[in-house]
């Protein structure tokens, strides 16, 4: 008796399970018909388990293979700038496409969920293959003020992304940016420099001797940020410096 009611109750309880996903599917579906989502890379409806970008897209990411080979074009942008370990970069960066749409999105649109969930798939990707043996990962700061009115800073939150498939803990409290410079967009690669030189500070030794640390930003460019950011680590004894970013120009 006892063992057909428990019997009873799993398939009761199993009933109401299927019938609790039904109504939430349904619930999904209508809301898609009344508040479409858009794939913010080429703009068609995103089905049902598409998030932010569709199947398609996805597929056709530009993803930089080369950059989790050694002596690769992202390391080489250091090369006679700042001591680097091993760099690699997720996407390729080009105007008017679909990876300035998504850095667009992450940056200015306050998806910072999009971020967290690339930089879950670039990690995936590191696994087993390059910074190996990295203890953390210290993502590029922004200035208090830019912090305050953006409400996030997107490298964080790709950070977290990455850090989540390589088992590694984020530390954002290693180095702060203490001066909120302007934009670095339209600046050449000597304007650039000069208008990062000086911004970033050490801030917490967090017992970072003799270890080896994942600088992580959003887009590699002339390299001008992460070398400003490596500068105040360099002294530090025995520190191994690795640089990685979402999305890099070729």
């Amino acid at each position: 008796m006892y063992e057909e009611m428990t019997a009873c109750k799993m398939r009761m309880s199993n009933i109401y399970r299927e019938f609790d996903k039904q109504i939430k599917e349904r619930c999904l579906d209508l809301l898609d018909l009344f508040y479409p989502r858009f794939c913010i890379g080429c703009g068609e409806t995103l089905i049902r388990k598409e998030t932010d970008l569709c199947l398609s897209c996805l597929m056709e990411l530009p993803i930089i293979t080369e950059s989790y080979k050694s002596d690769n074009f992202i390391e080489k942008r250091f090369y006679g700038r700042a001591k680097v370990e091993s760099a690699a970069s997720f996407l390729y960066y080009e105007k008017e496409t679909m990876s300035q749409k998504i850095l667009h999105e992450i940056k200015y649109q306050g998806n910072k969920e999009l971020g967290r969930r690339l930089g879950k798939m670039f990690g995936s990707r590191l696994n087993g293959v390059v910074f190996n043996d990295v203890d953390a990962l210290v993502p590029v700061p922004l200035h208090p003020h830019k912090l305050k009115l953006r409400g996030y800073n997107q490298s964080e939150w790709i950070a977290k992304g990455m850090a989540e498939a390589m088992n590694r803990p984020v530390w954002s409290d290693i180095i702060e940016r203490t001066i909120e410079n302007s934009t670095q967009t339209k600046k050449n690669a000597y304007e650039r420099w000069e208008n990062v030189k000086g911004i970033f500070q050490l801030t917490n030794k967090r017992n970072v001797e003799n270890r080896h640390l994942l600088i992580v930003d959003d887009v590699l460019t002339t390299g001008s940020t992460l070398e400003a950011c490596i500068l105040p680590l360099k002294d530090i004894k025995n520190i191994k410096i690795s640089v990685a970013t979402l999305a890099a120009v070729n």
